[in-house]
């Protein structure tokens, strides 16, 4: 998140879009309602009418993978109706001319065909935006999860430079992190082109520096991301693999693909709190501890590092996941020792620039925002203030591209996928909670009445869903929150698993795998 959490309640706008927050980030959404209590007005766009849509000003119920055309026609109101920040565009930003040029083919008119809204609703919900003087966006894995995601956050990009809402109090671009600590493992260098900070693996000044700090020889070549390394697995080119808290054999995408992969590999290790599905075809398991077992920190989704404290000690054989992995680095002849998780983010601050004045005696109390370069510090509560990291902030023009798979007469419905509120993930956790499972026990699938009808279908009846790539039963659930031929399903379960369908078609850039759209058939179990 540029900006945080608090910062809710100062805007006079907020932007909702492929985030169905109520359900997925609760807490954040309770901020947002409070907001829209005194007088914040907001607007969201969204293939389902969530929670949320209720209390907008401009509900727009997009179809599934036209992101990108909607921004793009948000501003080409916005610049028609010139709405747009020309001040803060001449000193802040560059390339603006090309993204005027490019939206001008997106008409209010044809963005409506495109995405099955209401013009004047674009029209709407331009003004609203354009007009307020701090506006925040809220985004989440509606936005990212398709062929076209990069372009998708781009697209947000554009509009809040348009407009002035980046380096603004209670304004911004705001990704709401789909685990607690998933902002946490990017920072410390989860990705595969990456160190700690961001820093690229493939720029020498960089390599020479981490050489230094650890006394190694490192490797220039950037890794690769994860399916890309199952299709690799599948293919044989690699012969190792070690996950730690991770299913793929449920949360990823071609389910039947993924157990190919796995089951490929030489050596399968995997390190988690539970017998996970994917953990069942490791040749060696780890048992790591949970979070309640461990001292450490996770980083949420507004940057803040804080503390987590051991409250119990280890369950049986477990350890907690930095000492299994120093006793594994030792044993490879890797002799550094730690003696407690603070050792370890000494180091990190003395190697993450955004991390260097962060230790655990100052967030013992209090969590710190990145970045917080010196020990002096107070933490950076919203980022871009006075001007943008990289200078000048960049307008990227990009058009619309139609999601990898459209209906056709063997697949003729949308299908997209989500969470809901009384299951985590792939249930890894939540699944071993009895009241939580009196609640909400058994995949479904949200159909239209409309759509339902067409195919003979009633509430709590059996069916198959099918794709090119798997099929999975599961049962019926009308509802009104989803439009004709598009329907909707969560992915924790384990009884219809919903991954078994979706689509390994990936954004160029990002490698990201089109998990929100995929093409379906429907048939009723007799």
């Amino acid at each position: 998140m540029t900006n945080s959490i608090e910062e809710v309640l100062g805007a006079d706008v907020i932007f909702v879009t492929g985030s169905n927050t109520t359900e997925n980030h609760p807490v954040i959404a309770a901020q947002m309602r409070q907001a829209i209590k005194r007088g914040t007005k907001l607007i969201v766009a969204d293939p389902r009418k969530i929670e949320l849509a209720k209390d907008a000003e401009v509900f727009l119920q997009i179809k599934p993978g036209t992101n990108v055309a909607l921004f793009n026609g948000l501003m080409n109101v916005i610049i028609e109706e010139g709405l747009q920040d020309k001040e803060y565009i001449k000193e802040r930003t560059e390339n603006y001319e090309d993204l005027e040029k490019l939206v001008k083919d997106y008409t209010p008119e044809r963005v409506a065909e495109i995405c099955g809204v209401d013009a004047n609703d674009i029209r709407k919900a331009a003004r609203l935006y354009a007009k307020a003087d701090k506006a925040g966006i809220f985004y989440a894995m509606g936005i990212t999860q398709h062929k076209s995601g990069t372009h998708g956050v781009m697209s947000i990009s554009n509009l809040a430079l348009l407009c002035g809402n980046i380096g603004v109090e209670s304004g911004g671009v705001n990704p709401l992190r789909g685990q607690n600590n998933v902002q946490g493992a990017c920072d410390m260098g989860g990705l595969p082109a990456d160190y700690p900070g961001y820093q690229k693996v493939n720029e020498s000044e960089v390599k020479e520096k981490f050489e230094k700090a650890w006394g190694v020889n490192l490797s220039s070549k950037v890794g690769l991301t994860i399916p890309e390394m199952m299709k690799a697995a599948e293919k044989g080119t690699i012969k190792f693999m070690y996950i730690m808290g991770e299913n793929p054999m449920f949360s990823d995408p071609d389910i039947n693909h993924v157990k190919k992969a796995l089951e490929n590999l030489d050596f399968l290790v995997v390190q988690d709190i539970f017998l996970t599905e994917t953990a069942e075809l490791a040749d060696v398991v780890l048992p790591a501890a949970s979070f309640a077992e461990k001292d450490g920190t996770f980083t949420n989704t507004e940057r803040r590092v804080q503390r987590i404290r051991k409250a119990i000690e280890p369950v049986g054989e477990s350890k907690p996941d930095w000492e299994i992995l120093m006793d594994i680095m030792n044993r490879l002849g890797y002799k550094k020792k730690y003696s407690h998780p603070s050792e370890i983010m000494d180091e990190i601050a003395e190697v993450t620039p955004q991390y260097g004045g962060i230790n655990y005696d100052r967030i013992e109390k209090i969590g710190l925002q990145w970045p917080c370069p010196t020990k002096d510090h107070p933490g950076t509560k919203y980022l871009h203030k006075g001007k943008c990291a990289r200078g000048k902030g960049l307008f990227m023009a990009v058009d619309h591209t139609e999601s990898a798979e459209q209906p056709d007469a063997d697949y003729p419905f949308i299908l997209t996928t989500g969470r809901m509120l009384y299951h985590y993930h792939t249930r890894t956790m939540t699944g071993r909670v009895e009241g939580l499972n009196k609640i909400s026990s058994e995949s479904y699938i949200e159909i239209n009445p409309s759509t339902a009808n067409k195919l003979g279908l009633k509430d709590g009846d059996k069916v198959k869903v099918s794709s090119r790539r798997g099929e999975i039963t599961t049962k019926v659930k009308l509802v009104d929150i989803i439009n004709d031929n598009i329907v909707f399903m969560p992915f924790h379960y384990a009884d219809g698993a919903v991954n078994y369908l979706t689509n390994t078609a990936l954004d160029s850039i990002a490698k990201i795998p089109e998990l929100k759209v995929c093409a379906v058939n429907i048939k009723k179990i007799s």
